[in-house]
């Protein structure tokens, strides 16, 4: 596998407007150009002031340097995984999931709906800036909800990420102003469930 020393921004896997009505062009472009691209460039930026200290033999504060570190690292790594678990609605986006996430749900929730109930208050109710997500216990195989506070808090270590959504005011204001529940009940029209299978056979099969 090709690796590279620095993180990039990756490019949408479709166009601006293609997510309206449920996420404007307006508020995907800021949401991915401005907000997610600060968080490659945060990131990069202490990479490099790491790699500087190291060659020049200088100290930095590890405590403040890494903590900064897991906030860039966190908003990039979970921005790459939101856009991609996205579709237009109606064409990939939308619907319900099928085979064996479908079966995963029944088994945890008891219906699809259920889920869908505990995944939106979880997002809802995340607490200032934060994320709701979808993950996989490999211990338990058990399909379990994580908030998640700023990129980088109470997340469950290990745990394979399936689905997440956004909830941060960045990704939603410019379309619903302070009403995150609205943001978060249109979700579910592009959610991408092929993607999210996808990310659950490669955890369960790899």
């Amino acid at each position: 596998m090709e690796t590279q020393k620095f993180y990039t921004l990756p490019p949408l896997p479709y166009g601006y407007g293609d997510l309206a009505p449920a996420i404007s062009e307006e508020q995907l472009r800021l949401h991915h150009d401005k907000h997610h691209n600060a968080y490659v460039v945060g990131a990069n930026g202490i990479l490099e002031r790491m790699d500087a200290a190291r060659k020049n033999g200088t100290d930095l504060d590890m405590k403040a340097t890494l903590k900064e570190l897991s906030f860039h690292i966190g908003g990039h790594i979970l921005h790459s995984l939101f856009w991609k678990n996205l579709a237009p609605a109606g064409k990939g986006g939308g619907g319900t999931p099928t085979g064996a996430l479908a079966d995963a749900c029944m088994a945890e929730f008891g219906s699809f709906e259920r889920f869908k109930k505990e995944f939106s208050a979880a997002a809802v109710s995340a607490e200032g800036s934060g994320w709701a997500a979808l993950t996989l216990c490999k211990k338990t195989g058990r399909p379990i909800i994580m908030q998640i506070e700023k990129h980088n808090t109470n997340v469950y270590p290990n745990f394979a990420i399936l689905m997440v959504l956004d909830v941060w005011e960045h990704a939603y204001y410019l379309d619903y102003k302070n009403d995150r529940g609205k943001f978060v009940e249109n979700f579910w029209q592009i959610v991408n469930w092929d993607k999210v299978s996808k990310r659950l056979e490669k955890t369960v099969y790899r």
